[in-house]
Formats: structure tokens, C-alpha cells, sequence
């Protein structure tokens, strides 16, 4: 109870307030217990990095193991371009507004379009090229998308496809954001597999860190023009681990088996039973999500009542009167915390 006799719920923040998964932990520990090479050159992670070029089948591909998502982007992103070259993305997308301009700090302007439930479609594209079209302005060159998306939504294969042809029309690189892509890959709904999104991209990366990680991101590099020095450019940009084995090792569990799916499953179960227990109790939604963020519509009385209780993202206004928060459930959410919060809300809505 807090100091109003409120109840105190579980936290509904993010995806990665825990530390990480007991297998991960174990292995964690097992591979502190040993003297390992560093940078990234350890047989864990020199195995990891078989065990998903293995799982995406495309063998000429390179993976890079780095500490966390926006790091992955920054340097991706920069190796990718040239000086005047840009991004597109959605008006939602996490490198246009979660990343303090990190993007634009490497020199590179973020091109954004209007999304369609969280996503970018053909049609934006082509306005942004439309828009830019001479020297005088930023070139058009890579493509960003994330999947899951900002808004809890996912890709369809058609509609990576769709983007992929256009941007071999127009000559630009593809890249898929992928902090979430173990709940996109094993939400209801899904149609894509690691193969199809190392068919349909450039590069990509592979989250650790919002899916049961302590920490890590696995970049996988698919087209061959773009591996050209990257060690030197993640090393410059104060990227590359002394300790590379500390991720290495987590990805090697996350992908000897089908870990990395499992912890993405269930973060989806709990959301969707979240889901499930608002809409009975009366809540709208601002979109209907299939993974593990769900965004309802509330009173601003009951966000402040809520607040009190649990943690949760303030999203966005609604109305004058209602405004959307965000909850995320992860891989450690217990089904009896998502009950609890279930019945506190419908406590307050009756």
C-alpha cells in the first residue's frame, strides 16, 4: 500500500526492468568463470554469430554484437551513409523521436512520413523522394523501419516486400530496426520469419535487450558492400566491448535453442490477457496491438489514480478529457500481476 492506502501493482513501464533470464544468467556466469578472448572474438560469440547467420540463411552475412538499440542505429546508420545522405522514416519511428537526434548528430537529417498505424507504407516514401530532389537538399538513401513497431504493431511480408521493391527501384537501403523483434516474431498475427527479414533487408538487428537480455543487440549485416570496415567504425564510435563474450554469450543461449521466441511468446501472452481484461472492463484502445505494448484510453482522473498504483508511459493527448498511456509487459510478467492491474481498472471505470 502507498501512503493513500492504494494498492501497489507491478510495473508496466518497459519491457526490460528485469535483469535478464535465469539461462542467460547461467551463462553469464559460466562464461565469467573463464578467460575468454575480448572484442567480440570469443568462441561465444563467434558461435552466436554462426547460430544466426545459420537461423536468417543468408551465409555471407556478418553480425556484430553491441550493447543497446540506439547505439546499433547510430552506428549502422552512419556506416551506411555517405555525408549528405538520409533516412526515411515514419513520424512515429523511434530514430525521428526516442533517440535525443542521435541520427542527426552523426550528420545525417531524418526524413519523416506520415504513418499508418505505426507503419511506413510506399506512399510516404515516394512523397519524401518527390520532395527531394537535388543537390541543394539531403539525398534519400536508407529506409528505416521497426518491428514491432512504436505503436505495438506489426509488418506483414507484403508489406516488407513492398518496401524492399521500392527501394530497389530507387536505390536505397533497407534497415529494420529490430529491439522488438522477438515479440513481432511470435505474435498472433505474424507471417514473417528471421529468413524472410534477412531476405527482405539490407541489415537488421536482433534485440536482446527488451527480450530477456541484460543487455544486447545483435547487428546483422546481409549485403556485403556494407560489412566494408565496419570493426573500425564500431570501434571508433566507442562501441566495441573489451568484454564482447557478456553479450556473446546471451545471444548464444537466446538461439541454441528457440529461447529467444519463447521470451517473446509470453510477453505477448500477458499483454494481450492485459488487453483482453481492459476492453471487458470498458477501456478503448488507440490501436488494437497484437504484442507486448498495449495502449488504452483513459480519463485523466484515472491516469492519476493509476499512477499512483503502477508505472506506465503518459503516450499521448486523446481529448480534453482523456489522454493514452502506454503498458508493456516483457518476458518476466506473471499472469497474476497482469490480474491485479485488470481488477484495479475496472475498480476505477465502473
Amino acid at each position: 500500500m502507498d501512503g493513500n492506502g492504494m494498492a501497489q501493482l507491478a510495473s508496466f513501464r518497459n519491457d526490460y526492468s528485469e535483469g535478464a533470464h535465469p539461462r542467460l544468467l547461467e551463462a553469464l556466469a559460466q562464461a565469467s568463470g573463464e578467460q575468454n578472448i575480448g572484442y567480440g572474438l570469443d568462441r561465444h560469440s563467434l558461435h552466436a554469430a554462426e547460430l544466426i547467420v545459420a537461423r536468417c540463411g543468408q551465409p555471407q552475412a556478418q553480425v556484430h554484437f553491441l550493447a543497446g538499440g540506439t547505439q546499433t542505429n547510430l552506428l549502422a546508420i552512419s556506416a551506411f551513409l555517405r555525408p549528405h545522405e538520409a533516412v526515411i522514416a515514419v513520424d512515429t519511428g523511434h530514430v525521428a523521436t526516442h533517440e535525443t537526434g542521435a541520427i542527426e548528430a552523426t550528420g545525417h537529417k531524418v526524413l519523416v512520413a506520415p504513418h499508418v498505424d505505426g507503419k511506413l507504407t510506399p506512399d510516404g516514401v515516394r512523397a519524401l523522394l518527390r520532395e527531394n530532389t537535388s543537390e541543394h537538399m539531403v539525398k534519400p538513401r536508407l529506409v528505416y523501419v521497426s518491428n514491432t513497431t512504436e505503436l505495438g504493431t506489426l509488418y506483414t511480408r507484403a508489406e516488407l516486400q513492398a518496401l524492399r521493391a521500392l527501394c530497389d527501384a530507387h536505390g536505397l537501403l533497407f534497415f529494420l530496426d529490430g529491439a522488438r523483434l522477438g515479440s513481432a516474431l511470435a505474435a498472433a498475427g505474424d507471417d514473417l520469419s528471421l529468413v524472410d527479414i534477412a531476405a527482405l533487408t539490407h541489415a537488421f538487428y536482433i534485440g536482446g535487450t527488451k527480450n530477456g537480455a541484460l543487455l544486447g543487440e545483435a547487428l546483422v549485416v546481409v549485403e556485403p558492400a556494407l560489412q566494408t570496415d565496419l570493426r573500425y567504425l564500431i570501434k571508433q564510435r566507442g562501441a566495441m566491448l573489451a568484454k564482447g563474450m557478456v553479450v556473446g554469450c546471451q545471444f548464444e543461449a537466446l538461439f541454441e535453442g528457440g529461447l529467444f521466441v519463447e521470451l517473446g511468446a509470453h510477453a505477448n501472452a500477458t499483454a494481450q490477457r492485459l488487453q483482453s481484461g481492459l476492453k471487458a472492463a470498458g477501456v478503448p484502445m488507440l490501436i488494437d496491438s497484437p504484442s507486448n505494448q498495449i495502449f488504452p484510453v483513459f480519463a485523466h482522473a484515472h491516469i492519476e489514480a493509476l499512477a499512483r498504483m503502477t508505472s506506465f508511459e503518459h503516450w499521448a493527448p486523446y481529448s480534453d478529457s482523456q489522454a493514452v498511456i502506454r503498458f508493456v509487459t516483457s518476458w518476466a510478467t506473471r499472469p497474476e500481476s497482469v490480474d491485479a492491474l485488470i481488477h484495479a481498472v475496472a475498480g476505477l471505470v465502473r
